[in-house]
Parts: structure tokens; sequence; C-alpha cells
């Protein structure tokens, strides 16, 4: 098991040595970018750790529209992002687990050149290269365009911020997204992760409790058991010995999860000692009806995987199992435990173990992550609604 304290992932503003323009002439031009694409193209919390950028560049120039190039997942977060004015789904080639003919590609081109982009902003992780996707905009004529490049981009990056990761400590991903928008002058006004709870989000959640008999108590903690790399992913044994113990303690669990989901939550639910303690709402909510109950728990325990940043951005405390995969995609300023073994092939990149063993989850002890459930509640019991602890 890990300390309780994160290790240590962001860092001060990084000075990036490419050929990119001094701040003041390149943001003096892209004061004048109104019409503006921001690409993201991997999955839904890698868009959510893009938003504070995303509020930077808006901060720039508050009737600048920005509309965001996303997956499909990525994509289903813009309506909870009030600096995303519009979105274009793209399952781009180029992408893992994407499947894209040419002929989408080239469609794609003239959808971009249509909407005559003044600049565009491409967001990867440093493990992907932004080429491609500065290959698509330059085929769409869109005149600057912003983006990490280990490579020399010549004419296809405009304003090149020259790739210097891995580094010794690792950049979380919220800060290495501002770190870009940085170098041509866009400053946050705060550094949050963005998600908003509608009202009719709210309405809908209040829908389906009613439907199923169920009023959220205020000791509520939600268990999310799935992630989409199944190298993230708790042993469904192990997770179902964790919630037992927290449900066990008086806390209502309500366990969540996608449609796709559904199977593996079932799993859970079936390897539990009790299951007329616990709720089963996998599947039966929509994203936003997702969001208003996270905003409404207690706790949050969930593999590393999009919830967590909902949690992030809302402020519901998590118990984070976190599979060593990427050191840089720990929650974001929220309370929270990070809890893994450390092993000798952490930091592996890698959405199946390569060796088979998933040690630095399936190592984790159930009462572990029942304490830290315990201890994160007891801690934040007076800004969060409290919860009723018995000894075991």
């Amino acid at each position: 098991m890990s300390p309780r304290d994160p290790p240590a992932t962001g860092l001060p503003a990084l000075g990036l040595d490419g050929p990119t323009a001094p701040v003041d002439a390149a943001a003096q031009g892209w004061r004048n970018a109104r019409n503006l694409l921001c690409i993201r193209l991997d999955n839904m919390g890698d868009v959510l750790m893009t938003t504070p950028a995303l509020r930077a560049l808006k901060a720039v120039r508050p009737d600048r529209r920005i509309t965001l190039l996303a997956s499909r997942s990525g994509a289903a977060i813009a309506p909870h992002v009030r600096d995303i004015d519009d979105v274009i789904v793209y399952e781009a080639a180029w992408m893992k687990n994407a499947a894209s003919p040419p002929e989408r590609f080239h469609a794609t081109v003239q959808q971009l050149r249509e909407r005559r982009f003044d600049a565009a902003v491409v967001f990867t992780v440093y493990s992907q290269s932004a080429l491609p996707a500065a290959l698509l905009c330059h085929a769409a004529g869109i005149p600057r365009v912003l983006a990490y490049s280990r490579e020399n981009p010549y004419h296809l990056i405009s304003d090149w911020a020259r790739e210097i990761e891995p580094l010794p400590e690792p950049r979380h991903e919220v800060q290495r997204q501002l770190d870009l928008v940085a170098t041509i002058g866009a400053q946050a006004p705060d550094r949050h992760l963005a998600f908003s709870v509608r009202d009719a989000d709210q309405a809908g959640l209040d829908k389906v409790l009613r439907a199923r008999d169920l009023s959220l108590p205020r000791d509520c903690v939600l268990a999310h058991c799935g992630a989409t790399a199944e190298s993230r992913r708790y042993p469904a044994a192990l997770f179902a010995q964790a919630i037992d113990m927290v449900a066990g303690a008086g806390g209502c669990v309500i366990l969540t999860g996608s449609p796709d989901e559904q199977a593996l939550v079932d799993d859970v639910m079936a390897r539990s000692c009790d299951p007329r303690r616990l709720v089963n709402l996998a599947g039966a909510l929509t994203l936003g009806e997702f969001g208003a109950l996270i905003a409404r728990a207690s706790l949050l325990i969930s593999n590393n995987s999009g919830p967590v940043h909902i949690a992030a951005a809302l402020g519901t405390p998590i118990v984070d199992l976190y599979a060593l995969t990427n050191p840089q995609h720990t929650p974001w300023e929220v309370p929270h435990r990070l809890l893994y073994r450390d092993v000798p092939c952490k930091y592996c990149y890698r959405s199946v173990c390569p060796l088979g063993h998933h040690a630095c989850l399936s190592a984790v002890d159930p009462w572990q992550v029942a304490q830290a459930a315990f201890e994160l509640l007891e801690s934040h019991a007076g800004t969060r609604p409290p919860v009723m602890i018995k000894a075991a």
C-alpha cells in the first residue's frame, strides 16, 4: 500500500524550450483567435483534466467560442463544461481502440474547414504524438496550431512547445495542459476541474430513485468497480469484501457503472456476503444523473477512471484504487487516498497488465480500502454529509 498522501505530481510551470515564439508575441496573435478548436481525442477523464486549460483559454477572451473535437467518450462531457460551446465527435484512427476509415478523415477535414477556425490547440498525453491532429488542422486550413511535439513539426505546428516528458518527478496531466496554454499567455483564473450538474440532472436522478423507492441517506458511499482498461480494475472479489466492510459499519453503499459494466457490477454483487445491504444502479443513470449522484455522496470508492475526475470536479472525497499505470492522473485538488502496491513494473502505461499478475492492485488488502474510506468520511464529516461508523 502507498503512503496516505499521493506522490508529488504537480510541478511549477515549465519553460518549454521549443521554437515557440516569445509569450508576448505569441499571446498577441492568439488574442485575436475568437473561433478556437480544442482537440482532445482520448477518454472522458482526459477531457476533464483539460478543463482548467480550457478555462484559461476562455479567460483570455470571454467572447471566444471553443469547439471541442473529441472521441465519443470525451464528447459526452461537453454539455457539463461551460467553457465548451460546441463539440464535434471524431474517432481518430491514430488513437487506441478507435477504428476510422479514411473517408471519415476527409469528411472531418471538410467539416473543420467549413467552421473557419482561427486557431487550434492539440492536447495530448506525452506518449501521444500531436502530429496527426496537426495534419488534420493543416488540411482544414487552420492557420495557428499549438501543441507539444518531440519531433520538429516544421509547418504543421505554428506554436511548438517542445515535449520534455517524461520528467524525473511526474507532472500532473492538469498541470501539463496548463503549462501548454501558458506559452501563449493563457492563465486559468482557477485550477479546479469542471463538471456542471444541471437542474435536469438532479430531477432525473430523483426520478430514478423514486422509481426504485430509494432515498439517499446522509452517509451515502458510491462504489465504482469498472474502468476502461483491464489493468486498472481492482479484482471483483476484493472489491466486494471492501464494500461489505463499509456497509457493515453502517454506511449506505451504492454500486455504479455504465451499461457496459453491468456484468462486472453484478459479479461484485454476487460476491458480497450480504448483497441486500448494497444498492445496484449500474446502467440506470445518464452521465449527468451520475454526476448528480456523486455530488450528493459523502465518498467515492473507485478504480482510477473517469468517475474519479468527476468526483474531483465536484469536491467529493475519493478512495482511489490506483493501478500504477500512469503517475500523472491522480485525483486533482480534492481530498483523497491513493491505494496501490509499489511494484518494479510500475508506470507501464499499459491497458492490460504486461506480466499478468495485477500486483499493483491485487496486493491491496480490502481492509485497507475500508480503512481509507473510514478515515476520509471521519475527517471530512464537517464539509460533506456525515457517516455513522460503528466498531467492527
